[in-house]
């Protein structure tokens, strides 16, 4: 499964997509594996709590997680996963 990164992770992964191979079928599975593979992604998208930062927007198949199951929405091989980082500009 594929994960596109976008802004800072895209330097911490060294591309604009990852290939993940998730332990589990849910978005916090797909997380920790990229983890795993970037620990720098950890302080980038998560709080303390392992929740997600305020300004962190994970998208599967172009609906916000947020508005679904949050990180226990199920993802499957075929779902196209997008993770936004916290983005400063003006």
């Amino acid at each position: 499964m594929l994960v596109k990164v976008f802004a800072n992770l895209r330097e911490i992964c060294g591309g604009v997509s990852v290939e993940v191979f998730p332990k589990g079928n849910r978005v916090e599975d797909v997380l920790d594996y990229l983890i795993e593979q970037f620990p720098e992604i950890h302080n980038e998208i998560f709080t303390s709590e392992k929740k997600l930062k305020h300004f962190v927007h994970v998208y599967i198949n172009g609906k916000n997680i947020i508005h679904l199951k949050d990180l226990d929405t199920e993802v499957i091989e075929s779902d196209q996963i997008a993770l936004f980082p916290p983005v400063a500009g003006g």
